[in-house]
């Protein structure tokens, strides 16, 4: 069996193809993966870019740690103990967090994005992030927010979500402007029903969902990246499977059912997987936008592919939320710094109000910048 990632560009089809597009593959058994030069140096550029903000956010904040302090911290748990609480418990968890669902966010939206042909068609701009958030406050407010019961829930809602838009948005397909404004729509309506959810539950229950439901990454702990990192396990593997399907499918459903897919089973597959990736994003980091709508095509613009690549999307969307968290951690550490005279508690004290910007405010600005853009690009067209 063999799962391709990405497909040929046109010079490689008429035999002219280029050094930078000439393809990677990776082979292990019966199973390969192929990708093209450029976007696997790509992917390979991102990633190390996210590797490179979690170290500078494991030494920089309201109590910065030397580069040996923090090596001694990860590798030996020896060294200064605000060091090693600060790099241990804190900044990496957080970090690798951002890592992780950047990484999910990003390959979920490259898959309702290739499988719509549209675009704006993320999860967090139809719907899906509204509908996992839902699902997230109705067990908080219900049976207190475990971590694993909340992330059931997020799953389950994004799923209840991905169906109705379906349903309403059928005819004709899932593609187009009809999309995009249903979704529109459905998020509206699931943003009164959270409000509404929100005051039936307790005073301190409803501050925790509201905090999270801007989308932050403050507070998190190991269990939140456990939670990421075992869900990841299990759907990257299956998405990247699907990578053959989803690049047939984006040349329509015909003529990928003429080239042996099985379009509407492997449309629901796909769905259900991106709604799985974005569902345990939400429910770890709250319903962060513009990771998924953006991730994708800055993939593609960048790799200069012929379509999304879920692995690319997947890196970039890794370097983006880790771009946005150190901003967003770092925004009031100037003002912070200002007390020089620390103690261990007081340090814990500017570190939570170093930690008060959460990254989904920070990703939203950008959000609504780079969503302005597009539109603007595609005045007059008639296409969204």
């Amino acid at each position: 069996m063999t799962t391709t990632t990405d497909v040929r560009p046109a010079a490689e089809k008429s035999g002219r193809a280029s050094t930078a597009a000439r393809p990677v593959r990776w082979w292990s058994g019966r199973v390969s993966f192929r990708m093209h030069r450029r976007t696997a140096l790509m992917s390979g550029g991102a990633l190390l870019l996210a590797a490179l903000l979690l170290l500078v956010s494991l030494s920089v904040g309201s109590y910065p740690v030397s580069v040996p302090d923090v090596a001694r911290a990860l590798f030996y748990g020896t060294g200064d103990r605000l060091a090693v609480h600060f790099v241990n418990q804190e900044r990496l968890p957080q970090a690798l967090l951002a890592i992780l669902a950047g990484c999910a966010l990003g390959m979920s939206g490259a898959i309702f994005q290739s499988v719509s042909r549209n675009a704006l068609a993320s999860p967090d701009v139809i719907g899906f992030n509204s509908g996992a958030a839902t699902g997230a406050i109705l067990v908080i407010v219900t049976f207190g927010g475990a971590a694993a019961s909340v992330a059931a829930g997020a799953i389950a809602g994004g799923l209840v979500t991905a169906l109705l838009v379906s349903v309403l948005a059928s005819r004709g397909g899932l593609h187009g402007i009809r999309l995009v404004l249903i979704g529109l729509g459905v998020t509206a309506m699931l943003g009164s029903v959270n409000s509404y959810l929100l005051t039936r539950s307790s005073l301190n229950d409803a501050q925790n969902a509201h905090i999270w439901l801007v989308g932050t990454l403050n507070g998190r702990g190991w269990s939140s990246v456990q939670i990421m990192a075992v869900a990841l396990l299990l759907l990257v593997p299956l998405a990247l499977l699907f990578g053959r399907r989803l690049r047939m499918m984006e040349l329509g459903d015909d003529l990928a059912t003429g080239l042996g897919v099985r379009v509407n089973r492997s449309r629901l597959a796909l769905t259900v997987l991106g709604i799985g990736l974005c569902g345990v994003a939400v429910a770890s980091a709250g319903p962060i936008p513009f990771i998924a709508l953006a991730a994708p095509q800055i993939a593609v613009m960048v790799s200069r592919s012929p379509g999304v690549s879920l692995v690319s999307a997947g890196a970039v969307g890794a370097g983006l939320l880790s771009a946005a968290h150190l901003a967003s951690s770092q925004f009031f550490s100037a003002l912070v710094w200002a007390d020089q005279q620390v103690g261990w508690i007081q340090v814990v004290e500017e570190s939570q109000r170093n930690n008060l910007l959460p990254v989904g405010v920070t990703t939203a600005v950008l959000g609504g910048v780079y969503l302005a853009w597009v539109l603007f690009k595609r005045r007059g067209t008639g296409t969204a």
